[in-house]
């Protein structure tokens, strides 16, 4: 038996969830898909997939074969592509996890750009802060913030951005303003803590000087865009990316505070495992990104004042009639409306 052709076979019937569909796209007869997949069960002597008459659904044995199997796919197809025209047209699947604010608000407002150039990668988009093994996963390439723990990933810096201090004009006017980081200590915060439960404490800058300034909290959250929620509803003061609180900085939903004293400058990285360091798609990809973050200067770590990007030329060129993107989205809402206001 061909185990590499079963691979591919059994990996199509799980993607489409249909026999006879995977015969379809494989140009194969249903019958030999069929033998293909009892073949494959006999040879490893386990179970692989529960047969219904509606639908098909896998077994932990399936499921551990899955992720195996498009691992060992994805590695050869990587090899091969180093042989072949692939290098001048990357193709196939590509799937990278990226923090939420950035993939939301920077990437998918742009990704027309990225399927214009590269038609034939599919992505596969998981927006997310949780620390992931991308070996074990099966993740090409992720985006990740702030400085780097020592690993056997390659890394390449693509851009970076600052946070700002701010609070509600109604948190304000029923608290005051504070005007030095000693008078924070009256002041309420609300906390960000990661999946490890972490909580991040206000951190600041100054002539090289860097202070962290504990703060009592009322609430506590790990997700970007609930911790700026938090804070425009008045819940206490939050640093958030700068480039997350510009509409809100320009509409005076937050009010900057302390501005002598900046949050220190967060670097952007991608990051991806070291048999994908030859793979065109993650180069074309990391490439990519890094032109996006270069446009803006927020991505940058600059500092724009909350009007600087009020004007239409800022604002992002979509298509004037939406294409039909092969991108899966993973674990984010999308009936929220967002862009960068600096890529264009």
């Amino acid at each position: 038996m061909d185990k590499l052709h079963a691979m591919r076979v059994f990996v199509r019937v799980v993607e489409v969830n249909s026999f006879t569909k995977a015969a379809d796209t494989l140009g194969l007869p249903r019958a030999s898909v069929t033998t293909t997949i009892q073949n494959l069960e006999a040879s490893l002597g386990v179970r692989l997939l529960q047969r219904t008459t509606r639908k098909l659904n896998l077994t932990l044995d399936g499921a551990a074969y899955l992720e195996g199997a498009t691992r060992i796919l994805q590695e050869l197809e990587e090899v091969e592509s180093s042989f072949t025209s692939a290098r001048k047209t990357p193709r196939g699947r590509l799937r990278v996890d990226m923090p939420g604010s950035i993939g939301r608000l920077v990437i998918i407002p742009a990704i027309h750009e990225f399927h214009s150039a590269y038609p034939d990668i599919e992505l596969m988009l998981g927006l997310s802060d949780r620390p992931i093994d991308l070996i074990q996963e099966g993740v090409d390439c992720v985006l990740r913030v702030g400085e780097l723990q020592d690993s056997s990933l390659i890394a390449r810096r693509v851009g970076a951005f600052r946070s700002v201090t701010c609070a509600s004009p109604s948190y304000l006017a029923a608290h005051g303003t504070p005007k030095t980081l000693e008078e924070l200590q009256s002041h309420v915060a609300v906390k960000y803590f990661t999946r490890t439960g972490k909580v991040h404490e206000p951190s600041f800058e100054r002539d090289g000087v860097e202070r962290e300034v504990k703060m009592a909290g009322t609430v506590s959250v790990n997700d970007a865009d609930a911790y700026v929620t938090c804070g425009v509803e008045g819940l206490g003061i939050i640093q958030p990316a700068r480039f997350m609180a510009l509409p809100h900085l320009s509409s005076g939903a937050l009010v900057e505070i302390l501005p002598d004293w900046r949050p220190a400058l967060m670097p952007i990285s991608a990051l991806y495992p070291q048999n994908r360091h030859l793979s065109p798609k993650v180069r074309v990809f990391v490439d990519w990104v890094a032109e996006i973050f270069e446009r803006c200067p927020l991505m940058q770590g600059e500092d724009l004042p909350a009007d600087a990007c009020r004007g239409e030329a800022h604002r992002p060129k979509m298509p004037e009639k939406a294409q039909k993107l092969p991108v899966a989205v993973d674990s984010v809402a999308m009936d929220q409306e967002g862009a960068c206001l600096c890529v264009v």
